[in-house]
């Protein structure tokens, strides 16, 4: 029994992989300002609130231990493939080559952003599984659909509250600062609220085909007990 404890299914796995396809190509799609209406943002908004409702999935099926799991995953193999981009843009490239700056542009990724990014990631997503777990045992099972509203409305706050001072304090005007958090956690939330129908027939999907429903009773929430499964 311990031993099944510990091991993870076929689709976590699966999750898994997107979640982090997701992160590193946020990443990629962040170095692009995009303009929507009035409204300027990052082309990362496209993809990064999916690995929010991933880790809602993971969360409400498989449990915070499993959500804990997936987040660290994530956040090395993000920090890896940083890392390798920092790395190739760092050494210098080859007579013939002539497109240092559009390159230096996706991946020279100044270490104060980097920093920013990491640790947001990192709050951001522990405060969304916390959020999920917590209200799950509270709610006993039901009403999925306030839980994975409010975990984003909470984790993707956090988010914003470190990424954007830690990151362009002192850059952009603290006016403006401000307008982009909003932003930032408004659309995000609603991206969350239109493609709900969708997650709640994945995580219903999951809970049928893994006959998995787990509630958090009495685990540990540190987030340091990675392979604590």
């Amino acid at each position: 029994m311990e031993q099944k404890r510990k091991m993870v299914s076929v689709l976590f796995m699966l999750f898994s992989i997107l979640f982090c396809v997701c992160l590193i190509t946020a990443n990629v799609l962040e170095t692009k300002q995009i303009q929507v209406g009035a409204i300027s943002l990052t082309g990362g908004l496209i993809v990064f609130p999916v690995s929010y409702i991933i880790n809602d999935c993971v969360c409400e099926v498989w449990g915070y231990r499993k959500a804990r799991l997936l987040i660290w995953v994530g956040f090395l193999m993000n920090f890896f493939f940083v890392s390798l981009g920092a790395l190739c843009d760092w050494i210098p490239g080859a007579s013939y080559w002539t497109n240092d700056a559009g390159f230096h542009a996706i991946f020279g990724l100044a270490p104060r952003i980097a920093a920013a990014s990491f640790i947001a990631f990192l709050v951001g997503s522990f405060v969304n599984a916390y959020v999920m777990s917590r209200m799950k045992i509270r709610d006993g099972g039901r009403h999925f659909s306030s839980r994975a509203i409010w975990s984003t409305v909470l984790g993707e706050s956090a988010d914003s509250l470190i990424f954007f001072p830690l990151a362009l304090s002192g850059i952009v005007p603290t006016v403006e600062l401000f307008k982009l958090m909003i932003w930032q956690v408004l659309l995000k939330t609603v991206y969350e609220i239109i493609v709900l129908p969708i997650t709640i027939c994945v995580v219903k999907a999951l809970k049928d085909h893994e006959g998995e429903d787990v509630y958090d009773e009495g685990i540990s929430y540190n987030v340091l007990k990675i392979f604590n499964l």
